[in-house]
């Protein structure tokens, strides 16, 4: 290397502080949408009805719980890069991108609200993929593919039974 070269400043991981920063930043933004993401599947859990009430039900608990896991994975990263994870409900809102679901207690209307929040979702999961991939930072960018992986399974079903015919 040459001497009049800097050498960029990087973490206890290896990684370049300016970045890890970002993608700290970024994570944080996808923590605030999960939070919400979340508070949405309860609400839709709690306030269906109809003739599908059991299914839905059953698996809109399903997603919460892996919403919930999802949440803590994510705040466990932005501490594992150095930073530190938003924890208000002032923070998640300020930093929400997702429809807010409020009394909805129909079945299309709630998977409606999970397909276009689950989109949403991709959306900033894929930027902070494409970010950390820059930097090889493989702890990040696996917990994201992982998300998107299953986040476009969820996705996928969710579109085949909005098309069931009744």
């Amino acid at each position: 290397m040459k001497t009049d070269q800097k050498q960029q400043a990087t973490n206890i991981l290896g990684l370049p502080v300016k970045e890890t920063e970002l993608i700290s930043a970024e994570l944080n933004i996808l923590l605030s949408n999960f939070q919400v993401y979340y508070q949405n599947l309860r609400g839709i859990h709690w306030n269906i009805r109809g003739k599908r009430f059991f299914d839905l039900h059953v698996k809109f608990e399903e997603l919460y719980n892996d919403a919930q896991l999802k949440i803590d994975m994510i705040a466990e990263r932005v501490l594992t890069l150095g930073g530190r994870p938003l924890h208000t409900f002032e923070d998640y809102i300020k930093n929400n991108r997702l429809q807010v679901g409020k009394d909805i207690s129909k079945d299309t209307e709630a998977v409606h609200l999970i397909m276009t929040s689950i989109a949403d979702l991709l959306q900033i999961e894929r930027v902070i993929l494409d970010e950390s991939a820059k930097i090889n930072d493989e702890g990040t960018n696996s917990m994201m593919s992982d998300f998107i992986k299953e986040q476009e399974k969820t996705m996928w079903m969710m579109k085949a039974w909005s098309e069931e015919e009744i």
